[in-house]
């Protein structure tokens, strides 16, 4: 039987070295595309993040501020960005008590945040919120404290929620007088003396402070008739009180 010749062969080793050719091609352009993209991704002028939305009730918290913040700490694209390295960021602002934070596409960021709520100054230079946190901002309006009112707590350091929780209960029971708390001291002993707003310091020692505190309500009235002005109220007896008066010169 006689061969018959592979006519064709170089026809097909034509056709593999040009599929070769094409798929060499094809990996080159996508890799390039790629790198292209990832270049304009990373690219903060073409995709920078241009609008920071911040919402929540807020009254002490500077929207200007959070957003320069953010800007400042995620430089890059808005593909860059890191929202969770973003959230510790706001979330350790001092009037900040809780953040959220997520992009929104295109180009936008949108924090969401809840404000601390303060209850008294602690300590003459930091805050307790609501819980007896301490966080260390200040008012800087003066007339914003006297709007809010807020008490001057002082105690030792961990005792903040302790003496948060103290001044609530006494002034739960001073708010059926005209009576209220400016200035609250807890010793180290955690001994109880605290200032109203009429003047009259109160020494209630350490032990049954609320029952003190309620019989100096309950005799108020009655040193109230006196024609002598009270400096200081001592209750740290089993019955009875002692009263401080001041001076004529006074």
């Amino acid at each position: 039987m006689s061969e018959v010749p592979l006519l064709d062969s170089p026809r097909r080793g034509s056709k593999f070295y040009l599929g070769l050719a094409f798929f060499i091609t094809l990996i080159a352009l996508l890799s390039i595309g790629a790198f292209k993209i990832n270049a304009w991704l990373e690219d903060e002028q073409q995709a920078p993040v241009q609008n920071i939305v911040v919402s929540g009730d807020r009254r002490f918290i500077d929207d200007a501020e959070i957003e320069a913040l953010v800007k400042r700490t995620q430089p890059g694209s808005f593909f860059e960005l890191n929202v969770d390295e973003t959230h510790k960021t706001v979330q350790g602002l001092p009037w900040v008590y809780r953040a959220s934070v997520r992009k929104r596409w295109p180009s936008g960021l949108e924090i969401f945040v809840v404000e601390q709520t303060p209850a008294a100054i602690w300590n003459s230079d930091m805050l307790l919120n609501k819980n007896g946190d301490v966080f260390n901002a200040q008012i800087s309006d003066p007339a914003v404290v006297t709007e809010l009112k807020l008490p001057s707590l002082y105690g030792p350091g961990g005792s903040e929620q302790t003496a948060l929780q103290g001044y609530k209960n006494m002034q739960s029971l001073l708010d059926s007088t005209n009576l209220h708390i400016v200035e609250m001291f807890l010793s180290e002993r955690f001994a109880w003396n605290v200032q109203l707003n009429n003047g009259i310091r109160l020494n209630l020692g350490r032990i049954e402070f609320i029952d003190r505190l309620q019989r100096f309500v309950d005799l108020f009235p009655l040193i109230s008739e006196q024609d002598k002005q009270v400096d200081y109220v001592d209750l740290r007896y089993d019955t009875g009180l002692a009263v401080g008066w001041k001076s004529a010169e006074s």
